[in-house]
């Protein structure tokens, strides 16, 4: 069990948007989001509650011209609070995946906490607009976080006719994957999970 509160707050603001995030990877699940785009938010907060990570997400963004920039920004701001609050990654599991299935769709994610950004996300969303989200920035928004979180992750959606399954299985069983990958695990307490001693 980890002494140290592995907790991060983040504000990253542009030309384009304004973002702050603040979240607790040692948390109930509990969230509050304000990022704008409706169905988005509910993404976000399938990610805490599966992933038992506190999280408050506050964006203001040119959603006049459309949510990339929103949803973009808010997964690189969310990618540097998991990298800041998990710290040297001492003593976690490191790698997590879940299969999440949602009436006719199902999902898989495997996350390695690695150091290396590196994302493979295999879906064809059958429709391009979920409510206020633009199918195509599912793709956005994780890009983001992998760049900043420093992790590979690959996102299949193996099955699904209705888009909104297919984006929710994926975003539950990414906080899933997360919620094993950031465990720590009592029989490795303390050390780097890899055999070049740093991660």
């Amino acid at each position: 069990m980890t002494t140290t509160p592995r907790t991060a707050q983040v504000s990253r603001n542009t030309a384009e948007t304004q973002i702050t995030v603040t979240l607790n990877l040692d948390g109930a699940g509990h969230s509050k989001l304000a990022t704008g785009i409706g169905f988005f938010d509910h993404m976000l907060d399938q990610i805490a509650r599966h992933g038992l990570i506190d999280l408050e997400v506050k964006a203001t963004g040119d959603l006049h011209i459309d949510g990339h920039h929103t949803v973009e920004d808010v997964g690189i701001a969310i990618g540097q609070a998991v990298r800041q609050a998990v710290g040297d990654k001492a003593g976690i599991t490191r790698y997590g995946h879940s299969y999440v299935p949602l009436d006719e769709a199902l999902s898989r994610v495997v996350v390695d906490f690695s150091g290396r950004p590196g994302l493979v996300l295999d879906a064809q969303f059958t429709s391009g607009m979920i409510g206020g989200l633009d199918t195509q920035l599912v793709h956005e928004f994780f890009q983001g976080f992998v760049n900043h979180a420093h992790v590979t992750l690959h996102i299949d959606n193996l099955k699904g006719v209705n888009a909104h399954h297919q984006v929710e299985t994926i975003f539950k069983a990414f906080g899933r994957a997360l919620r094993m990958a950031l465990t720590p695990d009592a029989r490795a307490a303390g050390q780097i999970p890899s055999t070049k001693g740093v991660l």
